[in-house]
């Protein structure tokens, strides 16, 4: 098999609120922070321990999609994020130390906002309110604070 793929899927909380800006040309982008969970064995005691991962995410506007002016209206902290998208490095030299500093972040072209506007909602976007029946049909997988346990994956 021949080629390469560039694709990565994070579910999500953001750490701090979105930081929207504006290229000279015009141009939306918007900087997001997430935070990811996962559960692992401890290496020196041996226990269950939760692990966080921290991910840079940088959001354009493509086409008549205003996905970054979206993201920096709607999105706060704390907020649960869908993201998709592609793993960029970047660099640059340091102009302080002399060294070239490298940064490497998603490249997102799809967000989805996954909580109720209570903890932060996309219903506004879509223009359809979420029937309650809706948000009370489905088990709560997640926990209190939006991760999921592994003893609730069913395989």
């Amino acid at each position: 098999m021949a080629g390469s793929l560039n694709r990565v899927m994070l579910i999500g909380r953001l750490t701090r609120d979105p930081e929207l800006r504006y290229t000279p040309s015009g141009t939306a982008v918007c900087q997001l922070a997430l935070a990811t969970n996962r559960y692992g064995q401890d290496s020196t005691s041996g226990e269950r321990k939760e692990f966080t991962d921290y991910h840079d995410v940088v959001v354009w506007n493509q086409g008549n999609r205003k996905l970054a002016e979206l993201c920096g209206q709607y999105l706060q902290k704390g907020r649960l994020v869908y993201v998709e998208g592609r793993l960029q490095t970047r660099s640059w030299d340091d102009q302080q130390t002399g060294t070239k500093r490298y940064k490497t972040e998603v490249n997102a072209n799809d967000v989805q906002f996954l909580d109720s506007r209570q903890e932060g909602s996309s219903s506004e976007l879509t223009g359809s309110p979420v029937p309650a029946a809706a948000t009370t049909s489905a088990p709560d997988v997640f926990g209190s604070n939006g991760d999921i346990d592994p003893d609730d994956i069913p395989f």
